[in-house]
């Protein structure tokens, strides 16, 4: 056993032909066996894994590609996946599924340019990918790339624009607002507004959407609820921060639920230049849970943390399903069901607590 495996060791990769010998079978069988491609008895199976294991023998992906039609190959196109910190949760979600299911993944960023990420996606069907996972680092509509031809995709953290019928998920942008709200609603706040971005875009919409419904389920007025619009970063944030906070106590809010923890953190400092204390005379939620702000923020953010690595590994394990059927002859076309929504989980830390009297 120890001069075959040395034998295999001296010059070559351990065969399928060895790993048949050590475990008494036929190489189709252990072929069988390690694909899972037709039904092997368990004990047989058991038997094959160890002599392949004991031999260090690991399937040529290239020749079972080249039998199956397939590579074992991903692609994961996204627009700013290397300047977006937590963006590596999308990925991080993404190769655990594939692992589990033999695959790997190969990333490519467009950094937002839609003719390089043509260019690209281009380059990964050229490479032979099996499928690709459209990846958007905030939540928007994407229409249909005319490079994907007939190639299985599915979208993450976006939703299929003009009519195209594909596999998406992404956050529940109005639910994310309600948690919130009925989060500031529950230690005590009636006065409680929105600081939101300019961006046109699913988030904005659903958030601003879920933050009236909740207020009018309150039996509050949510259509004259306080509503400020900044960019979605610091500086947006303290620009829209300071108009709703710059006005007498009577009329301020006692709390800000924000579209973003960058937003929020501008709320903070806008509080600060107004001589006003988070969560003494405002309380603040945020959304994102990005580890860089929400924790870093004294006191630290209660926010609304999106599901990125769930997404991922949802996406990932939907494309390869889709793979495999389309392997057995299935339609993929009626698989395709409505954008898949996910609820977010409620952060609690430091920034929310009941309003003075």
């Amino acid at each position: 056993m120890g001069s075959q495996r040395a034998a295999d060791d001296a010059g070559r990769r351990p065969s399928i032909a060895a790993v048949a010998a050590l475990a008494g079978v036929s190489p189709t069988t252990v072929s069988h066996a390690l694909s899972g491609t037709r039904a092997v008895r368990a004990e047989t199976r058991e038997r094959v894994i160890r002599a392949a294991a004991q031999l260090g023998y690991t399937p040529n992906r290239l020749a079972s590609g080249l039998r199956l039609q397939r590579t074992g190959v991903i692609g994961l196109a996204s627009d700013r996946i290397a300047t977006t910190a937590f963006a590596g949760r999308i990925v991080q979600g993404a190769q655990e599924a594939a692992r589990e299911r033999d695959a790997v993944l190969m990333i490519v960023d467009s950094e937002g340019d839609a003719e390089l990420e043509a260019r690209q996606l281009r380059s990964l069907l050229d490479h032979r990918v099996d499928g690709i996972l459209l990846a958007r680092m905030f939540h928007q509509q994407v229409a249909r790339p005319e490079a994907l031809g007939s190639t299985p995709v599915v979208l993450v953290d976006a939703t299929p624009a003009d009519g195209w019928r594909v596999p998406a998920i992404a956050p529940d942008e109005h639910a994310i607002a309600v948690t919130a709200v009925a989060h500031l609603l529950a230690a005590g706040h009636r006065r409680i507004a929105f600081a939101t971005t300019t961006d046109d875009a699913p988030a904005s919409g659903g958030r601003e959407a879920g933050f009236r419904t909740a207020l009018k389920d309150a039996g509050l007025d949510g259509s004259r609820a306080l509503v400020e619009r900044g960019s979605s970063d610091s500086h947006g944030g303290r620009t829209a921060g300071r108009r709703l906070l710059d006005r007498p106590e009577a009329e301020r809010p006692t709390a800000v639920f924000c579209f973003n923890d960058q937003m929020a953190m501008g709320v903070y400092q806008a509080a600060a230049g107004l001589g006003l204390d988070v969560p003494r005379d405002c309380s603040v939620v945020g959304v994102d849970d990005l580890d860089l702000v929400a924790g870093a923020l004294d006191p630290a953010l209660t926010t609304i943390a999106l599901p990125h690595r769930e997404m991922g590994r949802w996406g990932m394990t939907t494309l390869l399903d889709l793979i495999d059927a389309s392997g057995h002859g299935r339609s993929r076309a009626t698989d395709v069901s409505a954008p898949v929504h996910l609820r977010c989980k409620l952060v609690e830390r430091g920034s929310v607590m009941p309003p003075r009297p």
